[in-house]
């Protein structure tokens, strides 16, 4: 079965980067003829404004209530962390935003960064029960994979839901995004993201099935508020 999941995981990334390739090609042969590199001139981002600001407020989700929002220096880079609580339940939760910050900058090492930065905030940052999972935002309509696991640190453990964040869809993959980014530039677009770091509460050694739910009540609703209000 491991062996399966490896193999069907590798075949998607081999198809994933024919089909770059492909548009790759498409996309510069235009420019090549016409002395202009797409690469070196991308299209901008049109809501690059609405971008920057998620570091410095946050973003509003309904059915929720921000208690605390910082700017949070992980790694090189300066995230939104906010705390945020359910209107209905009280649930808590932690919700960790970095938005693209100009029309070059790619996601590269986020998770890596989130994962030094629990490290160092709580002393360990053991991961496990890892796996992808997908999840649909019905208005307006976007599937989304993302990466979704348990961290455990020296005061809390917390089931932990990870993705980039497009304007019609989502995952955890840069190559995936560069795949929807390029697809957008060859019509004069371009698929400004947002990574995506959700941490909820959990007891140490629990199983995250039982918090799917909940994660992904979340997971949708931030999606969909960024599809609205940001992207």
């Amino acid at each position: 079965m491991i062996y399966s999941k490896l193999k069907e995981r590798y075949f998607a990334h081999v198809v994933a980067l024919l089909l770059l390739l492909f548009i790759l090609v498409i996309g510069a042969v235009p420019g090549y003829l016409k002395g202009n590199w797409q690469w070196q001139q991308p299209a901008p981002i049109v809501n690059l404004k609405k971008l920057k600001q998620i570091r410095q407020t946050g973003l509003t989700i309904p059915g929720w209530q921000t208690i605390e929002q910082t700017e949070q220096p992980i790694g090189e880079q300066k995230w939104s962390l906010q705390l945020i609580k359910k209107l209905q339940t009280n649930t808590e939760a932690m919700l960790l935003l970095l938005p693209q910050n100009g029309p070059r900058k790619q996601p590269q090492v986020e998770w890596t960064e989130i994962n030094s930065w629990g490290r160092l905030r709580w002393g360990q940052w053991n991961i496990a029960q890892s796996r992808l999972v997908e999840f649909t935002v019905k208005q307006p309509p976007a599937k989304v994979k993302a990466v979704f696991f348990r961290a455990a640190t020296t005061e809390q453990t917390f089931a932990v839901l990870q993705w980039y964040a497009w304007r019609d869809g989502g995952n955890p993959s840069t190559l995936q995004w560069l795949l929807a980014d390029q697809l957008a530039q060859l019509q004069k677009q371009r698929a400004a993201w947002v990574a995506v770091s959700i941490l909820l509460p959990m007891e140490p050694l629990g199983k995250i099935d039982t918090f799917w739910s909940e994660v992904k009540s979340i997971g949708e609703t931030v999606q969909a508020t960024l599809m609205t209000s940001v992207l």
